[in-house]
This record gives structure tokens, C-alpha cells and sequence, in this order.
């Protein structure tokens, strides 16, 4: 039985491929040209990295972060991700 830890890495790697995969369907190209693309852009890492964050929201979100990621190597501003403000 695998522990909780490998469990958890199981889990940041299944949604990473299927985050790759709806991604690429979205944008009408090809699974392996996009993974390419973020691999020749430096962002594969940050985009698996955005687990905690982009498997809470709809994956709109996902891919507007993944566009402003490969646009500028900066993430997209989601004010529903900022903290309140009293």
C-alpha cells in the first residue's frame, strides 16, 4: 500500500495530465506540442506546481493562468483567489 505522500504525488500528476490534455483540446493543438511548448518556455514545473490552486476551479482558470504564464512568466490575477479585504 502506498503511503499518503505517494498517494498525494499520484494525485498532483494525474490532474497535471489531465489539465494537459484539456488544455490542449481547448487551444485545438496537440498534447505532446503543448508540453513542449511549456518545456521550451520554462513554465512545465510552475503548471504542475499550480495543483493546490488550479484543481479548485473551474479550468477556465487554469488556462487563462497557463496563458499569462507562456505571455510573460507571470501568473494571471484572479481576485477570487485574493484575500478579503475588511
Amino acid at each position: 500500500m502506498k503511503n499518503p505522500a505517494e498517494l498525494h504525488a499520484d494525485e498532483e500528476l494525474w490532474f497535471f495530465v489531465y489539465l494537459l490534455e484539456h488544455y490542449a483540446a481547448f487551444k485545438g493543438r496537440m498534447t505532446g506540442e503543448v508540453l513542449a511548448e511549456w518545456d521550451r518556455l520554462g513554465i512545465t514545473a510552475e503548471i504542475y506546481d499550480g495543483y493546490f490552486q488550479y484543481h479548485q476551479e473551474r479550468l477556465e482558470n487554469a488556462y487563462e493562468d497557463i496563458d499569462s504564464l507562456a505571455a510573460s512568466g507571470k501568473h494571471a490575477r484572479n481576485p477570487a483567489l485574493q484575500p478579503f479585504s475588511d
